[in-house]
């Protein structure tokens, strides 16, 4: 029976291990606050509508356009700004999707970000 040095594969042994835990860990938590601290921008009707929201998720502002305010219509607003708040939270999500793959090597672990 082949004897691994440390009973890891490869030689390595639980300490090296852990520190490498420790490092990727504190990479992914200052990374999270880098992006918390980010803002996204979503927009709807050719931008006529547009959403900001932090990488918390957390709506920020909303500006609206003059030409998209129509008292007869506000069923199109609001649905203008579902959408643009809807593409900013897209945004703020693929970034830190996009980021996480790169700090796990593309392995898809359940629960981070």
């Amino acid at each position: 029976m082949a004897k691994f040095g440390g009973g890891f594969p490869g030689g390595g042994n639980m300490n090296n291990l852990l520190k490498q835990v420790q490092k990727a860990q504190k990479q992914m938590e200052e990374k999270q606050k880098e992006l918390e601290s980010k803002n996204y921008e979503g927009s709807a009707g050719g931008n006529a509508v547009k959403a900001v929201v932090t990488g918390k998720k957390e709506l920020v502002s909303v500006t609206l356009d003059q030409s998209v305010v129509d008292p007869d219509d506000i069923e199109m607003l609001q649905d203008l700004i579902v959408l643009a708040v809807n593409g900013a939270i897209k945004q703020a999500e693929e970034e830190a999707a996009n980021l996480m793959s790169e700090l796990t090597g593309g392995m898809n672990i359940p629960g981070m970000f």
